[in-house]
């Protein structure tokens, strides 16, 4: 029997035991070592703000369906197990028809919070770190990517100011993303431990969002210009009307975060009317049509991969807790109410390390 993590209920975490399953004479058995909790996406599902939750989504017409007298359900209730998707395992076990992949190797994907999982040769081999390689890197494969993709997504210039609104863990993967693209950076946040991390990985200027109007600060820091392009990493609406603020006449604003409920703080009518800012959403699920013919998810991810594993990426700093899987209801209690000395969190799995 293997261990998941389940959603009970709104904040009602615990662990469940579940079947193991068989192994196919083409697949692969991974044990997990670590698996990362995301800040976005899987804390809607903790907090029970996901709109799956009160709604339902059409998936060939792609269109959220409100869940009326037709007696269509949402498209998830609770209980909701094995969500996340910042895994990376051991090989434990190799079915009859795989010869390449060996028990040892360590390899990174998604599969949820829990002990184990199943997974295609194929699938494994595409996914292995290099030899040496710190494993808790592994868990930033899937955050590295839609960081990437937002950076992707904002086609950055050499030579351009890029602020970055956000600095929890894709957004300080976004801001050293930018750095590398040739960018100056401006991070802004508005906890100054974040602040700090961001300038110890490179940001060229921090600005706290609780001190002053961001826009005009950016615009002091670009002799009035503004911002080349925006990056909103943070879910916030009123984050994003200051992302919108701060860039120049014509500019863009990416906005990557997560966002829940209707807006609040979000003025339209103002300067994103007056100065055409254009805004853009970059979201996992597809990449620039420009880019569509090249790049894919996996993609983005094997490059994140390879440039942590080559150090051009520093990603063990964002990891600020490691706790074992049974205190999971204390890792996402921690992670919702500890935002200001919080980045990664991540929960162990002892039988995966022996």
């Amino acid at each position: 029997m293997g261990r998941v993590v389940r959603f009970a209920s709104p904040r009602e975490v615990t662990i469940v035991e579940e079947e193991d399953a068989e192994l196919a004479p083409p697949e692969v058995r991974i044990a997990t070592l670590f698996s990362g909790i995301s800040a976005g996406t899987e804390m809607s599902y903790y907090r029970g703000t996901n709109p799956y939750l009160s709604k339902r989504w059409d998936p060939d017409q792609r269109l959220f369906r409100q869940v009326g007298d037709d007696g269509a359900a949402t498209t998830l209730s609770y209980p909701i197990d094995g969500k996340g998707h910042e895994e990376v395992g051991a090989v434990v076990e190799v079915g009859t028809e795989v010869d390449d992949v060996v028990p040892g190797e360590i390899v990174w994907g998604k599969w949820g919070h829990r002990s184990s999982t199943v997974k295609p040769a194929d699938y494994v081999r595409r996914r292995r770190l290099p030899v040496g390689t710190d494993p808790l890197l592994g868990v930033f494969s899937q955050i590295g990517a839609i960081a990437l993709n937002v950076v992707l997504d904002a086609d950055i210039h050499v030579g351009e100011t890029v602020a970055v609104f956000g600095l929890g863990v894709p957004g300080q993967i976004v801001a050293q993303l930018a750095r590398r693209n040739g960018a100056e950076v401006i991070a802004v946040d508005p906890h100054d431990s974040r602040l700090k991390t961001a300038a110890s990985l490179g940001a060229t200027h921090t600005v706290n969002a609780n001190e002053g109007s961001v826009g005009e600060r950016i615009r002091e820091l670009t002799d009035g210009r503004g911002a080349d392009v925006a990056l909103e990493v943070t879910g916030s609406y009123r984050a994003l009307h200051e992302a919108v603020r701060s860039v120049s006449y014509n500019a863009r604003v990416v906005a990557a975060g997560f966002f829940q409920g209707e807006a609040a703080g979000l003025a339209l009518g103002e300067e994103f009317h007056h100065n055409r800012v254009e805004l853009r959403c970059s979201q996992i699920s597809g990449v620039s049509p420009q880019l569509g013919h090249r790049w894919n998810e996996e993609r983005l991810q094997r490059t994140v991969m390879g440039l942590a594993a080559s150090g051009r990426l520093q990603l063990e700093q964002l990891v600020t807790e490691v706790l074992p899987v049974e205190r999971a209801a204390e890792a996402f209690e921690l992670l919702d109410n500890s935002r200001e000395r919080v980045l990664q969190v991540v929960l162990t799995f002892e039988d995966g390390a022996e």
